[in-house]
């Protein structure tokens, strides 16, 4: 499997690939399968009704990953892939996944990604989703993905949201189901410049005793840019659930945060926290009197609260 540089700047930064990962893999460019690798316990099938693949993690398997980055380098091209995750019992597992778009011509460039997972009892899964955008045509650069997350009882799924330079526009959107003791933690960063839109939808239920779900966004929202955040978790059972929308606004750019927490019983804890306002000036001086230009002291203390 051969990349150009293009191809590996994009895989480097959306996957921190130098070139062909160890273990499962399957590497999407321009709407076509680059490359792909099976292991004795995870195993990608191609769907054949329609875009995508089925990834199967077996039981017990640990210590594994599994990565499906797509890279993007021609103008005008849009695509929409559905991905399954089954994951078996007790199962401990990384997935990196995420999207790199180039795009130097005039047309747009989308790519639309569905993740589903489906997590069976006592698996864990540390997910990792970046998106990148480059090149200096005129066209857009546009990704809508979509998760989906089943955790059956015991379940624990971590998930990295990362997306900091480059994207037009974006729509993210995550549903969650949660069963008995089973547990979902989102960390959330996200940055936007220029003219660039950025949603984010969250709608997570506790359908299960026990279950929780820890739902963080830091948000940068610089130039002209404007970002939303709606988070909805829904408490059916005894059950705690926490979301927080923490942001930086700059120059002209426009912040929505819209909590919603709906309890339907008695014993299921919510909160929500935001808080939406500009670098201190306080922090500027310091840095700045350290030797720091005022830019470069701005982005030292982004760099900071993205992390």
């Amino acid at each position: 499997m051969k990349f150009d540089e293009i191809q590996l700047r994009l895989l480097e930064e959306i996957a921190e690939l130098h070139g062909v990962p160890e273990g499962a893999y399957n590497i999407r460019s321009n709407s076509e399968a680059l490359g792909r690798r099976s292991t004795e316990h995870i195993v990608i099938t191609p769907k054949k009704d329609v875009s995508g693949i089925d990834i199967e993690i077996k039981a017990g398997t640990k210590n594994e990953s599994v990565h499906i980055p797509v890279v993007m380098t021609k103008s005008g091209l849009k695509e929409t892939v559905y991905n399954d995750f089954y994951v078996g019992e007790d199962a401990d597992v990384l997935i990196v996944a995420g999207c790199g778009i180039d795009n130097c011509g005039d047309g747009d460039s989308e790519h639309d990604g569905v993740h589903r997972f489906f997590l069976k009892k006592g698996a864990k899964v540390r997910y990792v989703e970046k998106h990148y955008g480059s090149g200096n045509g005129k066209g857009k650069r546009i990704l809508n993905p979509v998760t989906e997350a089943y955790l059956d009882e015991g379940a624990e799924m971590t998930m990295e949201m990362v997306q900091i330079k480059g994207v037009s526009d974006t729509t993210r959107t995550t549903l969650a189901d949660l069963k008995e003791n089973a547990k979902l933690v989102v960390r959330e960063r996200l940055m936007t410049h220029e003219d660039q839109t950025a949603v984010s939808v969250y709608d997570v239920k506790l359908s299960g005793e026990g279950s929780s779900a820890d739902v963080v966004s830091r948000a940068v929202a610089k130039g002209n840019s404007f970002q939303k955040f709606e988070a909805k978790i829904t408490g059916d059972a005894p059950s705690y659930g926490h979301t927080e929308c923490d942001s930086i606004i700059m120059d002209n750019g426009k912040i929505l945060a819209v909590p919603s927490l709906q309890a339907n019983n008695v014993d299921a804890s919510l909160v929500h926290e935001a808080a939406i306002g500009k670098i201190a000036g306080e922090q500027l001086v310091k840095l700045m009197t350290l030797g720091l230009t005022e830019a470069e002291a701005e982005e030292q203390i982004i760099n900071g609260f993205l992390r």
